[in-house]
C-alpha cells in the first residue's frame, strides 16, 4: 500500500511539477532570450512565478492525502526553504552551463527539469509535506 501511495505522488508530482517546471523554464527563456534580460535575473524571476503555484499545486495535488496540514504556516516556511534550495541549484546550472561553459541559453533547462526537480521532490515528501 506504501508503495502505491508513493507511485501515485510521484506520477502527481511529474506533471505538477512538470507544468511548474515547464512555467519556470518559460519565465526564464522568454526573459533571458527575447528581452535580453540576465540568465540570473530571469532565472529568478521564473522562480517566482514557480514557487508561488508550485506550493499550492503539490500541496493540494502532489501531495494530497500526504502528511498533516495542521501546521500550515510552519509547511510554508518549510517549502519556501526548499524552494530556495531548487533556486540555488538552478542557478548554479545556469551558471555553469552559460557563464562558465558558454554554452547556449537553453542549456540548463534539462537540467532545471531533471536534476533539480528529483531532489525537491525527495525534500518535499520527506519534510515539506510530512
Amino acid at each position: 500500500m506504501i508503495e502505491r501511495a508513493m507511485s501515485g505522488q510521484l506520477l502527481r508530482y511529474a506533471l505538477t511539477g512538470g507544468f511548474v517546471t515547464a512555467l519556470q523554464a518559460a519565465v526564464y527563456w522568454s526573459l533571458a532570450h527575447w528581452f535580453g534580460v540576465h540568465p540570473q535575473i530571469a532565472n529568478f524571476l521564473g522562480y517566482l512565478v514557480a514557487v508561488a503555484s508550485g506550493f499550492v499545486l503539490h500541496g493540494r495535488f502532489s501531495f494530497r492525502g500526504h502528511g498533516s496540514r495542521d501546521k500550515p504556516v510552519a509547511q510554508a516556511v518549510r517549502f519556501v526553504a526548499v524552494s530556495l534550495v531548487s533556486l540555488g541549484l538552478n542557478a548554479f546550472w545556469v551558471w555553469l552551463c552559460v557563464a562558465a561553459l558558454g554554452w547556449p541559453l537553453w542549456a540548463p533547462i534539462p537540467f532545471m527539469g531533471v536534476v533539480t526537480p528529483a531532489l525537491v521532490f525527495v525534500l518535499n515528501r520527506q519534510w515539506v509535506f510530512r
